[in-house]
């Protein structure tokens, strides 16, 4: 029989009461539940809602909080949640420490290469600006306590009439009176020419430079003069300096030097013996520098470099002996990777704190001075358009190392024939005589201002300034004592 439960007046929890559980069908509510217990009515005791409160307030051992257990319940029940869920864990643990992507520094507009300017450089890291060293002048001054007719007075006053006040005489106060900054009296100029050359490096400098120019005639760039040179392109540890000139064989035979050298030899009728034919590569840690006494070493690349001590030194000793160094940048505009190592690596040439790079003004005796061609009168357009100054060190008031970051470089890549057209001779190899066709075939395209009009004027400007590179010393020296 049905079993009753006593009355629990105690606890306030009416008794059980014998109503039938709910059967199967009841139950499921369209559920399906095991299968020993399908289609059988199961008759038990069931406790009322206060029980059932009752019974549900009071966690049972082991029991989990409800919110977990929903958790576990729901995660058991959804088979997409528990796939989802598995896949997450699994992608973060394979792939949770991988980087996808670095963040990089923006390149400049335009990088030249190992052909010049149209092809990619390297990936080098920009080199820092040098950091110069400051001089710092001391200077000595001197207190001296003197007394003064003024005097401290003490003010009394009162609290009923504060208008009502007396000043009594304290104490005298001595008062320091600083003197005039002693500085050092700057050292007399040596005895010499301009700028306080010395006699010693005047005929140092007139021996080194004296084979450049003959003939008669007087002032810079006259064409009664007449000059021969051989001319050198630096070659220099790393870096690309071969950029804007073809090799071939082990010869220079083409770019932008022979190109510049050979129209100058053209439009002065050859009183400009410039040896065009034989434009050479020098090594700047050689001492065939100081046997073969260049006007100037012809120095351009797109890359970082950097000189070794050997070339420092040799370069140190070529410039303070008269010689020039001429360098342009292959990536036209500053802070390209070889105009910040061209600058940095001067600077060691020349580390004198009180010289660096300047800009010359359109009245420098380059555009002034008798050029040889008067109607180039400022620095003409660059690659691109480009028409930053020159830029020069100086060592006695003259021209040392000079800069262009126009790219005149590449652009002397394309030659100009006898009668100002563009250069498209080939020799018996099929190869053109004074054009790079990797330049030319880029103009209006990612190259421009090679119209012949403009590379005329560079040429000319070129020409004005190898002729004042040749001749830049001839006064100083003459003004000199005796030699």
């Amino acid at each position: 029989m049905p079993r009753r439960e006593a009355g629990r007046g105690a606890s306030g929890v009416s008794g059980c009461s014998d109503r039938p559980y709910p059967t199967d069908s009841r139950r499921r509510a369209g559920s399906q539940v095991m299968a020993g217990r399908r289609g059988v009515g199961l008759h038990e005791k069931h406790c009322d809602a206060d029980l059932e409160s009752l019974r549900l307030s009071i966690p049972m051992a082991g029991q989990l909080p409800p919110v977990l257990q929903k958790f576990i319940d729901k995660f058991s029940n959804s088979r997409d949640f528990a796939i989802s869920f598995t896949l997450h864990v699994i992608l973060v643990a394979a792939f949770g420490g991988t980087v996808l992507f670095k963040a990089v520094q923006e390149p400049p507009d335009f990088e030249g290469g190992e052909g010049g300017f149209v092809q990619a450089s390297d990936a080098q890291n920009v080199p820092p600006p040098p950091q110069q060293q400051q001089q710092q002048t001391t200077f000595n001054v001197t207190t001296v306590a003197t007394p003064t007719a003024s005097t401290l007075n003490t003010i009394t006053t009162t609290a009923v009439n504060p208008l009502n006040f007396s000043m009594a005489p304290t104490v005298v106060a001595p008062v320091t009176t600083p003197t005039a900054p002693s500085a050092p009296a700057p050292a007399p100029a040596p005895a010499g020419g301009a700028e306080g050359m010395p006699t010693a490096v005047a005929s140092q400098i007139k021996a080194f430079t004296g084979g450049w120019g003959k003939g008669t005639g007087t002032g810079t760039g006259t064409r009664s003069r007449e000059f021969e040179f051989t001319a050198y392109i630096g070659q220099y540890n790393g870096g690309n300096w071969n950029s804007t000139i073809r090799v071939s064989g082990g010869k220079i035979d083409t770019g932008s030097l022979p190109n510049l050298l050979y129209l100058m030899s053209f439009w002065s009728k050859d009183k400009i013996k410039t040896n065009y034919k034989n434009v050479k590569a020098i090594k700047l840690d050689s001492d065939e520098i100081f046997a073969v006494k260049p006007p100037f070493i012809f120095l351009t690349g797109t890359r970082d470099f950097v000189l070794t001590p050997k070339e420092v030194e040799n370069l140190q000793k070529y410039v303070r002996m008269g010689g020039c160094i001429w360098g342009d940048s292959s990536v036209p505009g500053l802070r390209s990777r070889f105009d910040i190592a061209f600058r940095r690596e001067m600077k060691r040439v020349i580390p004198d704190v009180d010289k660096d790079f300047e800009p010359l003004p359109s009245n420098h005796p380059i555009f002034t001075q008798n050029p040889y061609f008067p109607e180039v009168k400022d620095v003409p357009p660059g690659l691109n358009y480009y028409s930053l100054p020159i830029y020069a060190m100086k060592i006695y008031g003259e021209v040392a190392i000079i800069y262009t970051a126009n790219d005149y470089g590449d652009m002397w890549q394309v030659g100009l024939d006898e009668n100002g057209k563009i250069d498209f001779r080939k020799n018996a190899a099929g190869l053109f005589v004074a054009l790079n066709p990797a330049i030319w075939d880029q103009r209006d395209v990612y190259i421009r201002n090679l119209g012949v009009d403009a590379l005329t004027m560079t040429y000319k400007f070129g020409t004005n300034v190898v002729i004042h590179l040749l001749t830049r010393w001839e006064s100083k020296v003459r003004t000199a004592p005796t030699l």
